[in-house]
C-alpha cells in the first residue's frame, strides 16, 4: 500500500460476491454467529475458527468478509449499539437518560458488551449514530467544550455502574451465591472488624443504608452526574 493511500476500513470494505454453496456467507450471518457464542460462553469463546464451525464453514472462507479477529469485534460492538433506541429529540437531561437505559439494556442483554467498551470511540455507523443523537442534545443546550466534558462524564459513570452489575453476576456464576448470600458468608467477618471501631462510617452506612433494585440504583447515580452537569453550567 502507498504511504499517501489511507487503508480501507471494514465498514467501507465490499463483501465478496455471493456464490451457490451448502453454507453460504455474509458479514452479517458472521456477525451473528460470533455474537451468539460470545452470548453463551462468553468473549473469550470468540475465534474465527469457532466462528465458522458454527456456520459449517472453514476458516480461510471468513477471510473474505473480515480480515482480523479485531475487525469482528468491532462489528459486534456496532450490531449491539444498533439495538440501542436513539431519541428523535428532547431537551439533554431526557436524551442522556434515555440512552444511558438503552445502553445497560444492552449491556445486560451482551455482557461481553462492555468489556469491548472504553478507549478510542468506535466507528461503526450505529455507533457514530449513538454519538451523533448524544452530542447533538448536548450541543443544542451547552457550549462545544462544555458539551464534549458533560457528553465524557455520562460515558463514564454509565460505564462504570453497569459494569459494577455485570461483574456481580460474573461473580453469582462464579461462586454460586447472589449478593445477598455472599453477604450473609461475609457477614461474621466483618461484624468482627466493625466492631473494633475502626471503620464507623462504615458501620454507619451499613445499619442505616436501604437496598435498593439495581435499576432504581443505576436512574439515582445517573440523577447524581445530571444534576451535577446542570449546576456547573446553568
Amino acid at each position: 500500500m502507498a504511504r499517501d493511500e489511507e487503508p480501507t476500513l471494514v465498514w467501507e470494505r465490499p463483501e465478496p460476491p455471493s456464490r451457490p454453496t451448502l453454507s453460504p456467507l455474509s458479514r452479517d450471518r458472521i456477525v451473528r454467529a460470533a455474537i451468539e457464542l460470545a452470548d453463551a460462553e462468553g468473549l473469550g469463546a470468540v475465534s474465527l475458527r469457532k466462528v465458522a464451525a458454527e456456520l459449517d464453514a472453514g476458516p480461510m472462507r471468513l477471510y473474505g468478509y473480515l480480515s482480523t479477529k479485531d475487525e469482528l469485534l468491532d462489528l459486534m460492538v456496532d450490531t449491539v449499539y444498533g439495538e440501542i433506541e436513539l431519541p428523535a429529540d428532547g431537551d439533554w437531561r431526557a436524551v442522556q437518560r434515555s440512552l444511558a437505559r438503552s445502553v445497560r439494556q444492552a449491556a445486560l442483554r451482551h455482557e461481553w458488551f462492555v468489556d469491548l467498551l472504553g478507549g478510542r470511540p468506535h466507528l461503526g455507523p450505529n455507533a457514530l449514530a449513538y454519538l451523533e443523537a448524544s452530542l447533538a442534545a448536548l450541543d443544542r443546550a451547552f457550549d462545544v467544550d462544555t458539551a464534549m466534558r458533560a457528553s465524557g462524564a455520562v460515558h463514564a459513570y454509565v460505564m462504570g455502574a453497569v459494569r459494577g452489575e455485570i461483574t456481580e453476576r460474573r461473580a453469582e456464576r462464579a461462586t454460586g451465591m447472589d449478593e445477598r448470600q455472599w453477604q450473609m458468608a461475609s457477614r461474621p467477618y466483618l461484624s468482627r472488624m466493625l466492631a473494633t471501631g475502626r471503620y464507623p462510617t462504615l458501620a454507619k452506612i451499613m445499619r442505616e443504608s436501604s437496598d435498593v433494585a439495581p435499576d432504581v440504583a443505576f436512574d439515582a447515580g445517573l440523577d447524581y452526574v445530571l444534576d451535577g452537569i446542570a449546576r456547573l453550567v446553568f
